[in-house]
């Protein structure tokens, strides 16, 4: 028997079908790297429109985590579909690396006796080597960016530009001074952005205190009493008793009912609705022999409950029934809310209490105390003079610290703050409206964040810049020794310790004697002590970076981060560009969420089910976590297993092995020579290349340097999860199960330079060009590789955009005939395999198939001719008119088939049985195509 296998046009490829990604991946980064790769993209990208990504910059400590991982990929992903879409599309990585999680860090390894000078000088240094153990880490992962010079925080140019920014908010009016309570670290002895509060479970005593009305003649009034029987007490709730001794007064809100309710306790005011509860929680029985509005009890002069002083009832409309008495304690030192009401009713904002938590010595009582410990101390104060109607711990959600994970206080401290309800000058708008106003100007991916930033903005407070650290961005003014203004030049000031800043770093602000820059006024004022909040430094990056760099431009196209930035860098940044440019620095916000374990539970280490990035990329590689990033809808949680990234890497072997197939098929193809018009290829790989033009328009943006969302393509809508399925199912479904499968015996069988053979080759070029274009966002490593294989060394996919070739003339109409074809195909499918499975046929190959038709289906399936045994993988499909009796039933209304085994002979080279083989008398183990193939002019083939 002769071997007919060398006969044969075997694929051929050095694309290897094994990715072996960990260990292959190192060297294409060197490659890349010596190529400079990042910097011929953008020469490349050179005249196109813009499109600007800014990098939230990570903190600089520690090493990357999960979530770190899918952040860069997000924007990696993004950023190169961005440039193959046409644009310009830079990436410039940053890092944040002023801050109290550094400053720790050093007090942990040298003590916190180091003085500050050196103190700043080892943070640097610690910020550094940081930055560059998460930027290998980062790198490895496949992102391309201007790694050699990305922006840092620490940045002696960056930390000016941060004192500029700082001083352009102060001259159009949005920053002042005042003593305002805010969120206070006692561990951290540094007052906390909105964004490093945490909100944790926390047991506190809550307390029922009795504050006695001074003037019962005042109250009787108020209720329409002749006389008030006996003393009466306004009864309030708390769970922070530390907080008694700032008490300045009782709040009422003006429209809630309250009663007077004769007790053995005396008369006590509660609100109506919740009073039967208190009196239960209080053991007694009450009667109300009055009820009145709480506006009636604006003024009433109460006796501070432990104090020798009287307090007011306010009113307030932040009081709420939902527990506690309808009254409330007010200690405007110690709460916004508080501080806010107190503002209207002109109350002192006395804090007793000092940076390290404990009350200063003169206050009486808790002079010395640590705040949890003066609890104690008030409660069994009130116990023993008969203020204390009920006491009970409680479970309830408490601010915490983000970095120590204790709980926090507020107290009231002289600090610097953007004022939201203030409006720059010759202005009606104020930050909070104009910070509004930028929002509803926004696109939201996805859309819900909208919702969710306009409500943090509209709610929440000013925002308190100043910190006391020492590692931190200086607040560079001077102000007066005595009365604290700054000073009448603090403009030119701030610009010329911005200079020195740009030589020196922050540590020339440190070392700066006042009478350098200040002469005689020296004497009269002093440097401010104060750092900036960290939140201050990456917010204000869009004019740091983004108006600095060259290449990049504001505002941005997008910033891109985790959920938990709507209260962080997201607001930060809209807050600073709307107070220095009346703008938001962003044109949309993209927003990912975090991610879970198989079974959505949030990583831990007691778990034992984190999932380290490094630990994926060095055993399945990078392209494998891509992938899963781009799989997965990034909108809500991403779930991650070790179970989940099997799936994933069979994905990847799906797609691996198409563009394997692909590659291994041109191998012998010269796309200059041997390329063919479209409308001159056979009639399936027309279609195959319709198909992959009608996918590519489903992906991409129609159009180069589109905005216009309804042409943008999932790419351009940033729905990596479907353009991850819609590529899977072209792969495995209409290449691998469909054309793939069909077009294998002409490849190998037909001649090799016949047009039959060239005709499916320049279908499969156009495929693998437009496929990997596609693929090269998401399977960076992988795209790459493949696109040398079929290019040739010296270029990348990443220097090139979208793949554009003509529709056949006949697109549509081949459209509507292989829609049909694929269905009736999928029913002959269906039927063989009965066959196969019942020991009837080996393989398709080893069936026949007659088709019945009439009418217009008749017509089309004649016109496929004997090519339509092709597209069943048959060795034989007959097509009859009219119907036979025996004939089931197909997908189509009116066409049956009839699926039989063959009895003829099997070609021992492309293994049809035909009713010819052995008819060549020289070659009697062939068919005929197969005699003419070899020996002849070669069969003719019009359709697959």
């Amino acid at each position: 028997m002769t071997d007919y296998k060398k006969t044969l046009n075997l694929p051929d490829t050095a694309f290897p079908m094994r990715g072996n990604l960990a260990k292959r991946e190192p060297a294409m980064l060197e490659h890349w790297r010596a190529q400079g790769l990042y910097q011929r993209i953008r020469n490349a990208s050179r005249g196109r429109p813009k499109f600007i990504l800014h990098d939230g910059p990570p903190y600089a400590n520690g090493d990357i985590h999960i979530g770190h991982a899918v952040n860069k990929i997000l924007k990696d992903v993004i950023v190169k579909s961005r440039s193959l879409s046409g644009f310009d599309a830079p990436y410039v990585p940053g890092w944040d690396c002023h801050g109290l999680p550094i400053e720790h860090q050093i007090e942990k390894l040298h003590g916190k006796d180091i003085p500050a000078n050196r103190a700043r000088e080892l943070c640097r240094a610690f910020a550094a080597e940081q930055v560059e153990r998460q930027k290998k880490d980062f790198i490895r992962l496949g992102v391309l960016g201007d790694w050699d010079h990305p922006y840092l925080t620490m940045n002696f140019e960056t930390e000016a530009g941060i004192i500029r920014a700082l001083g352009r908010i102060h001259q159009r009016g949005f920053l002042y001074q005042g003593s305002k309570p805010v969120h206070w670290c006692i561990d951290c002895g540094s007052a906390l952005a909105e964004a490093e509060v945490e909100y944790e479970d926390h047991v506190s005593p809550a307390i029922d205190v009795a504050f006695e009305v001074e003037d019962t003649t005042a109250l009787a009034r108020a209720a329409g009493l002749d006389t008030i029987p006996g003393p009466a007490f306004a009864v309030i709730w708390t769970t922070t008793p530390w907080t008694l001794p700032a008490n300045e007064a009782v709040t009422a809100h003006p429209d809630f009912e309250y009663g007077l309710y004769a007790t053995g306790r005396g008369l006590l005011i509660l609100a109506h609705e919740l009073a039967p509860a208190c009196l239960e929680r209080y053991g007694l029985n009450g009667k109300a022999i009055a009820t009145l509005k709480g506006s009636a009890l604006e003024y009433l002069k109460l006796r501070h409950p432990f104090y020798d002083k009287s307090v007011p009832m306010i009113l307030g409309d932040h009081v709420t029934l939902e527990a506690g008495t309808g009254l409330v304690h007010t200690a405007p030192a110690h709460g916004l809310e508080d501080y806010v009401v107190g503002l209207r009713y002109n109350l002192p904002v006395d804090n007793p209490v000092g940076d390290d938590g404990r009350f200063f010595t003169r206050v009486p009582l808790v002079g010395g105390l640590l705040v949890w410990k003066a609890n104690d101390v008030v409660i069994d104060t009130l116990r023993h003079n008969g203020h204390l109607l009920e006491q009970e711990k409680i479970t309830h959600s408490y601010p915490h610290c983000w970095r120590h994970k204790t709980p926090i206080i507020f107290r009231a401290t002289r600090q610097w703050f953007i004022g939201l309800e203030r409006a720059a000058a010759g202005e009606t708008k104020t930050l909070r409206e104009t910070a509004l106003t930028a929002v509803d100007d926004t696109a939201f991916y996805p859309v819900w964040g909208r919702a969710r930033l306009d409500g943090m903005i509209r709610h929440r407070p000013d925002w308190c810049v100043s910190r006391q650290r020492n590692w931190g961005v200086p607040m560079a003014f001077f102000v007066h020794r005595e009365t604290g203004e700054l000073h009448p030049r603090t403009p030119e000031l701030l610009e010329q310790v911005a200079r020195r800043v740009e030589q020196g770093g922050i540590e020339s602000w440190f070392s700066l004697d006042e009478a350098e820059l200040l002469g005689d006024d020296a004497k009269t004022y002093r440097k401010v002590a104060d750092t900036l909040d960290v939140w201050f430094d990456s917010g204000t990056t869009h004019a740091t970076v983004l108006r600095q760099r060259d290449g990049l431009r504001f505002p941005a196209d997008l910033y891109l981060e985790g959920s938990d930035q709507h209260r962080g860098w997201f607001q930060s940044s809209l807050l600073t560009a709307c107070a220095i440019d009346g703008r938001a620095p962003y044109d949309a916000l993209l927003t990912h969420g975090f991610v879970v374990d198989g079974q959505g539970r949030k990583m831990s280490k007691s778990r034992g089910n984190v999932i380290a990035p490094q630990k994926v990329v060095d055993t399945l590689g990078a392209d494998i976590l891509r992938l899963w990033v781009a799989a997965t809808d990034y909108s809500g949680e991403l779930s991650i297993s070790d179970e989940i990234l099997k799936r994933v890497v069979e994905s990847y072997r799906r797609i691996r092995n198409t563009l394997r197939f692909l590659l291994a098929n041109v191998a012998d193809f010269d796309a200059a020579a041997d390329r063919l018009p479209i409308d001159d290829w056979l009639e399936i790989d027309r279609y195959a290349w319709v198909m992959t033009h009608d996918l590519q328009q489903t992906l991409v943006p129609s159009e180069p340097g589109t905005t216009l969302p309804d042409a943008l393509g999932h790419y351009g809508r940033y729905e990596f999860h479907l353009v991850v399925q819609k590529l899977q199912t072209f792969c495995s479904e209409d290449l691998g199960g469909f054309y793939l499968d069909i077009l294998k015996d002409r490849l190998y069988t037909a001649p090799a330079a016949s047009r039959a053979r060239r005709s499916a080759q320049n279908a499969l070029y156009a495929i693998a060009q437009s496929l990997l274009r596609l693929l090269a966002p998401i399977l960076s490593f992988t795209a790459d590789e493949a696109w040398e294989v079929l290019n040739g060394a010296g270029s990348s996919v990443f220097e090139q955009t979208w793949f554009d070739a003509p529709l056949p003339r006949d697109a549509e109409a081949l459209r509507q005939r292989w829609y049909k074809l694929r269905a009736l195909r999928a029913d002959v499918q269906k039927q063989l395999e009965q066959l196969r499975v019942g020991g009837a046929i080996g393989s398709s190959l080893a069936g026949e198939v007659e088709v019945y038709a009439d009418g217009e289906d008749y017509a089309w399936l004649k016109s496929f001719d004997d090519d339509l045994r092709f597209v069943f993988i048959t060795s034989q499909a007959r097509v009859t008119h009219g119907a036979a009796e025996d004939a089931i039933a197909t997908t189509l209304p009116d066409v049956g088939i009839r699926v039989t085994a063959t009895d003829h002979e099997k070609c021992q080279r492309c293994w049809h049985y035909r009713a010819d083989v052995g008819a060549d008398a020289a070659h009697p183990e062939l068919c005929g195509r197969c005699v003419s193939n070899l020996y002849g002019s070669g069969e003719a083939r019009s359709h697959a």
